[in-house]
């Protein structure tokens, strides 16, 4: 019933901004939102580095605008944590996935701000963005959208929405999505304009420093919304794992959690830790580490991913048809 309540409540928030265009603002350069209905988990932000490197390659000069959730030290401005010269911030400043995209992403404009057409003027102005990419963005609705690209997994299909289900509206809102991108086989065609495919391609662990043996026993630790598939990803390479540790998704690492973790991994007699990219940059304050510690490199590249390029090539040329006032 809360469920329901809640849904409805989401549907209704959509339709009123549908029919309120002059409530969104619009910056002048395209936007391209990444998004899902789902919380968490579907690699959003993996999804928005592919898109953004595709960008780079098409000649544009993109901005990935991000709200940097569970920032620790959380500025009322915009953060600039990439610019053309480097990065300029640190995580705490700049939230887990904008500083990793960040590391990940020479060339890509990165900024954080709860306000994020702030960060997009910012970006085109000062920056010289050619376009925008916002991760996580189809229901930031303050802010107007040229393309809608949601990520779907068949789960959320038949999911509850928020409170009894992990749901953040109803999956009858994907009508409002450009591109579908499903993540496994039972996303099938609707009536969308675009549907693509994606899957989680995992790289061989990076360590900081000398690298272990990877035949010796190693100490997996996940602090993200959905940690299952990054543990069976490391079974399916063939790692042995010694223990886990599991922390809440964004979980900010104190200097206590740290020692607690190298404390287990040793007691386990695990040779190193291996960890998410966004646990990396979270554990980064406390190097030099005491043990070896790694990251489970993670892309999401669309499928077929020529055809997607195309797509979205087509759709930032038809954008640019527009004249704003």
């Amino acid at each position: 019933m809360i469920s329901s309540l809640y849904a409805a409540a989401a549907r209704r928030r959509r339709e009123w901004y549908a029919a309120h265009p002059d409530a969104r603002r619009r910056l002048r350069r395209p936007v391209i939102s990444i998004g899902n209905i789902a919380a968490g988990g579907r690699g959003k932000t993996p999804f928005t580095a592919a898109v953004a490197r595709m960008l780079l390659e098409l000649g544009e000069r993109p901005a990935i605008l991000s709200r940097g959730y569970a920032r620790t030290h959380a500025d009322d401005g915009v953060v600039i944590v990439r610019d053309a010269l480097g990065i300029r911030s640190d995580v705490a400043r700049a939230g887990d996935e904008p500083f990793m995209l960040a590391r990940q992403l020479p060339g890509v404009i990165v900024l954080t701000s709860s306000d994020r057409y702030l960060a997009g003027r910012l970006a085109e102005h000062q920056l010289g963005a050619t376009v925008h990419v916002l991760d996580d963005g189809f229901q930031h609705f303050q802010l107007d959208r040229d393309v809608d690209v949601v990520l779907v997994s068949a789960n959320d299909l038949h999911a509850a929405t928020f409170p009894n289900g992990r749901l953040r509206e109803p999956p009858d809102v994907l009508v409002a999505a450009d591109a579908i991108v499903a993540l496994d086989g039972g996303v099938g065609e609707g009536s969308h304009r675009a549907i693509f495919r994606a899957s989680r391609i995992n790289g061989p662990p990076i360590f900081d420093g000398t690298a272990p043996a990877l035949s010796g026993a190693m100490f997996a630790l996940a602090g993200i919304a959905d940690p299952q598939p990054f543990f069976s990803a490391l079974e399916n390479a063939g790692l042995r794992l010694a223990g886990r540790a599991v922390f809440r998704d964004h979980h900010p690492y104190s200097t206590r959690d740290a020692e607690r973790i190298f404390a287990d991994a040793r007691a386990a007699g695990a040779a190193a830790v291996l960890t998410t990219e966004k646990d990396y940059v979270r554990l980064l304050r406390y190097r030099p580490f005491p043990m070896a510690v790694g990251w489970l490199p993670l892309t999401m590249e669309p499928e077929p991913v020529v055809d997607f390029k195309r797509w979205l090539a087509s759709s930032i040329a038809s954008t640019r048809d527009i004249v704003i006032a």
